[in-house]
């Protein structure tokens, strides 16, 4: 019968014993049974890739480096950014606190409506004078108001006259009332329009919404910004068509659009 020989053991000679001696301590670690240990030479120890896989390793270098190099990118520009925000927000506030800004105040002071004959059917030409009032109560910050401005009436859907503001610099802690004409030609109203209108001016309540749009420059010292562009909207009710007309209610809200 064949002899099973393991690892690290030495078969035994015909003269010894069935019962060896156990072999002296040594002080380099004894492999368990079934194991083996392979000793490299250390000449033979790659510290390069080996020619078979220098492409492969080179390809890997490099897409390494390049992701490195877009974090890096990434990194920079989003620190860039964070930075600008945090200084645009730091000026925002200093300008605040300097200048206290306040918002305008708009209204419509007056109306004289001419040109409304709902008798006949030929097309109306309505003509609206209209008085705003502009309150500037800032104390450091003064108004331009620029060409290409517009003011427009409506009745419900119906865009019965329009106009234009006159160009004038408000300056601080200032009230300025300007008169506006506002005129329209050959609007032709529904039937049910005009039973509409009719019927408001019989109870004594015609309901129009002006709605004026003004490029604005805002001048703090000798600092003049870009234009701006105030929007304000009145819903205004008046109890008759006619230039002795009064107004009886009046709610206007405004908006600014920064570019």
């Amino acid at each position: 019968m064949a002899e099973r020989i393991y690892p690290g053991d030495s078969p035994p000679s015909s003269g010894e014993h069935s019962n060896p001696k156990p072999a002296p301590p040594s002080d380099k670690p004894i492999p368990q049974p079934g194991t083996y240990v392979v000793q490299i030479p250390k000449d033979q120890v790659y510290r390069v890739p080996p020619p078979e896989n220098s492409r492969r390793y080179a390809h890997l270098s490099k897409r390494k480096s390049s992701r490195s190099t877009c974090c890096r990118c990434c990194c920079c520009l989003l620190t860039t950014i964070l930075s600008l925000l945090l200084a645009a927000a730091i000026a925002a506030a200093v300008i605040y606190f300097v200048l206290k800004p306040e918002a305008p105040n708009y209204s419509v002071e007056s109306v004289a409506i001419k040109g409304f004959n709902l008798t006949s059917p030929s097309p109306l030409s309505p003509e609206f004078d209209v008085t705003v009032r502009a309150d500037n109560g800032n104390d450091k910050i003064g108004i331009y108001y620029e060409k290409g401005s517009s003011v427009n009436v409506y009745y419900q859907d119906v865009n019965l006259s329009n106009g234009a503001l006159p160009v004038f610099y408000q300056p601080t802690n200032n009230v300025t009332l300007f008169k506006t004409a506002l005129k329209g030609s050959s609007i032709e109203l529904t039937a049910a329009s005009l039973r509409s209108i009719s019927n408001d001016q019989n109870k004594g309540t015609v309901p129009f919404t002006l709605k004026l749009r003004a490029p604005v420059k805002i001048k703090a010292g000798s600092v003049k910004t870009w234009k701006i562009t105030v929007k304000v909207t009145c819903k205004i009710t008046v109890d008759k068509l006619t230039a002795a007309s009064k107004i009886v209610s009046k709610d206007c809200d405004y908006g600014v659009d920064l570019w």
